[in-house]
């Protein structure tokens, strides 16, 4: 387990899609889970925030998630997430991000997701989301597609530093 330096806007692999895991045995998926595990620890500690992080956030180009989010139970890491449904309800919410840590980008985003994945033990499992949990699958699994907050803002005008007020 190792803190991992997380990769910061511009870095070339959280431009990039992310291959499957073809299994949770093969070599270096584990350790990724482990170093996501001790990374979004770490954030948390040192900036009070922070619910989830993304693989290629810190330069592993595999689609593994790990989520930390005790409100809905969910804490470990999520393989190969996939939405196998949005609702057609949307809500806009200022959006964090920790490969950009001091900026927020106002986004859109589907109310309610259906996501299916593999837990860390291999289990298959379905995660029925809503709100703020819907948010976070949907900004964790867009890092895995090579897609960022900022290509998701509503306008051009959808920008804010942490420390100012938003409307």
């Amino acid at each position: 387990m190792a803190i991992k330096k997380i990769l910061l806007l511009g870095a070339p692999g959280l431009w990039k899609h992310c291959g499957a895991v073809r299994s949770i045995k093969a070599p270096g998926v584990r350790k990724t889970i482990s170093d996501l595990r001790a990374t979004l620890a770490d954030f948390r500690k040192k900036n009070g925030f922070g619910r989830g992080i993304a693989a290629p956030q810190i330069g592993v180009l595999k689609r593994i998630i790990y989520i930390h989010f005790p409100k809905a139970g969910i804490s470990g890491a999520l393989i190969n997430p996939r939405i196998e449904k949005r609702s057609k309800a949307k809500f806009k919410l200022w959006d964090d991000c920790f490969s950009f840590p001091g900026l927020l980008v106002r986004v859109e985003r589907a109310r309610e997701v259906t996501v299916s994945c593999t837990n860390e033990k291999g289990e298959d499992c379905v995660i029925a989301a809503q709100d703020d949990l819907s948010e976070l699958l949907q900004h964790e699994i867009d890092h895995l597609d090579g897609i960022l907050a900022v290509q998701r803002a509503i306008d051009n005008r959808s920008f804010a530093w942490r420390k100012e007020e938003t409307p």
